[in-house]
């Protein structure tokens, strides 16, 4: 079982155009679709279409239409109830694979929710393998917000707690860092030089320079660090080891999602006690797929890139 939080869940609506965006004309789309999104419940459907359960957590109003949507989604959820509707997500792309998204805010939450969400959250992760916290924090939420989440669970279920991975940004991933040491953390390249504070350092490739500025972090702060590089792939830096892979060549349709999917692809083979090496193929297998499906559509194995994915160690 892999559990999921989505404190700040959305409707991602997915506007394809034939052509390039061309700001301030009016454009015919060539179609159009609606997913439940938020990065938790991303990672839940794809976990659960490979077959793995699945639970995504997340605040929801009883009367939202995102409610319908989310039931369409094949994903087993645990609403917590809140007052407010799910906010929208508009994604354009293009022929070309050029991605635009605009975010609006979403429900803000008080502590009472966040207190409901954490009695929820540790009631369903018990005994799970996985409990990924994804996403934005909700308006209303302190930066601390998933740092009272993961205390809440070690200090609970002790034993049983499972491990945890953060899938965030900016002062939410940085309180968690350095405040809550998680097992797993999956920043991008331009996440992972924010939470740092610098650039990137000078090296031979970006795969090297995440590599050493990952070290910072691994095993002192954080268990190990996921880092997706888009196009140029991703790293996996742990306490053993750091390793790098590249995606096979992949016609992107949207990069909506594509993280989220690595996360989950990652995780699965995590689960299944794969060596590092081998769950970092399988992250990227994922992340490809996602990409080359109009939307946030959760990729399923007959949809995974079959072409060999050659691994490099990393050296300090």
């Amino acid at each position: 079982m892999i559990v999921t939080l989505t404190v700040h869940p959305s409707l991602d609506r997915t506007v394809s155009l034939g052509a390039p965006l061309r700001v301030g004309e009016v454009q015919t789309a060539s179609g159009a679709r609606e997913d439940a999104g938020g990065k938790g419940i991303n990672v839940a459907r794809v976990i659960r279409a490979a077959g793995v359960d699945s639970l995504a957590v997340l605040p929801l109003d009883p009367t939202d239409p995102f409610a319908a949507v989310l039931a369409d989604a094949d994903v087993s959820v645990r609403p917590v109830p809140v007052a407010g509707r799910a906010r929208a997500n508009i994604t354009v792309t293009d022929a070309a694979g050029e991605t635009t998204k605009i975010n609006l805010p979403g429900v803000a939450l008080s502590d009472d929710d966040l207190v409901a969400l954490i009695d929820t959250v540790v009631a369903a992760a018990r005994g799970a393998d996985w409990l990924v916290l994804a996403g934005s924090l909700a308006p209303g939420l302190a930066p601390d917000a998933y740092v009272q989440v993961i205390r809440a669970v070690r200090d609970r279920l002790r034993a049983e707690a499972p491990r945890i991975a953060v899938d965030t940004s900016g002062p939410a991933l940085r309180a968690v860092v350095r405040d809550a040491r998680p097992d797993l953390i999956k920043p991008n390249d331009d996440e992972l030089a924010d939470l740092l504070g610098a650039p990137l350092p000078e090296a031979a490739d970006l795969a090297e320079a995440v590599h050493v500025a990952a070290r910072g972090l691994v095993p002192e702060a954080v268990g190990s660090a996921l880092v997706t590089l888009g196009g140029d792939g991703a790293v996996l830096v742990t306490g053993e080891g750091a390793w790098a892979a590249a995606p096979p060549p992949t016609r992107v349709r949207s990069t909506v999602g594509a993280g989220d999917s690595s996360l989950a692809g990652y995780l699965l083979a995590a689960s299944r006690g794969a060596e590092p090496a081998a769950a970092l193929v399988s992250a990227i297998r994922y992340g490809s797929a996602a990409a080359a499906l109009d939307g946030t559509q959760a990729p399923r194995e007959s949809d995974l890139p079959t072409a060999d994915i050659p691994v490099r160690a990393l050296t300090r």
